[in-house]
C-alpha cells in the first residue's frame, strides 16, 4: 500500500484576502511545502479556500494540523482524506489560481453548485472530486 495522501479541504477566510495577501501567503507556504515534501494546490474565490495537500502521509496530516489552527480562516472542513497511488500535483509546491464563480460553473458537474450561490467551504466530497480530476488533468489555469 502507498504511503501517499491527499487530504481536500475547505474553509472560510477571516479576514479580507488581497492578491498581495494570497501571493505572501503562497511563498510562505511553497517554501515550508518543498521543506516537507508537500505539494498541492489552492484556490481562493470570494473568501473561501479549497485547497488539496499531498505527500506522505504523517507530512500532510502535520501540515493540516498547523493550517486548520490558522486564525486566517475558519470552518474548516476536512472533506476527503486517503490514500493515494501517485500525486497529482508533483511538480507544485503549491498551486495557485484565483477563480471566478462562473470560471468554476464551466466544470462539468459545479454549475448547478455555483448557480445556488454556494461558497467552496461548503463543496462535498463528489464535487471536490471533480474539482481535483479538473486541475490536475491540465483541463485548468493556474
Amino acid at each position: 500500500m502507498s504511503d501517499l495522501f491527499h487530504l481536500i479541504y475547505a474553509s472560510k477566510a477571516t479576514q479580507y484576502f488581497s492578491q498581495q495577501d494570497i501571493e505572501e501567503l503562497l511563498l510562505k507556504s511553497r517554501q515550508n511545502n518543498k521543506r516537507i515534501n508537500v505539494h498541492g494546490i489552492l484556490l481562493y474565490d470570494e473568501g473561501s479556500f479549497f485547497q488539496v495537500l499531498e505527500g506522505e502521509k504523517d507530512g500532510v496530516l502535520d501540515l493540516f494540523d498547523r493550517v486548520s489552527t490558522d486564525t486566517r480562516h475558519d470552518s474548516v472542513v476536512k472533506i476527503i482524506f486517503e490514500a493515494i497511488p501517485e500525486m497529482s500535483f508533483p511538480d507544485w509546491s503549491m498551486g495557485y489560481s484565483l477563480v471566478s464563480r462562473r470560471e468554476l460553473g464551466e466544470i462539468d458537474g459545479m454549475n448547478d453548485f455555483f448557480d445556488k450561490q454556494t461558497c467552496l467551504a461548503d463543496i462535498d466530497a463528489g464535487r471536490a472530486r471533480k474539482l481535483l480530476d479538473a486541475f490536475s488533468k491540465g483541463r485548468w489555469r493556474v
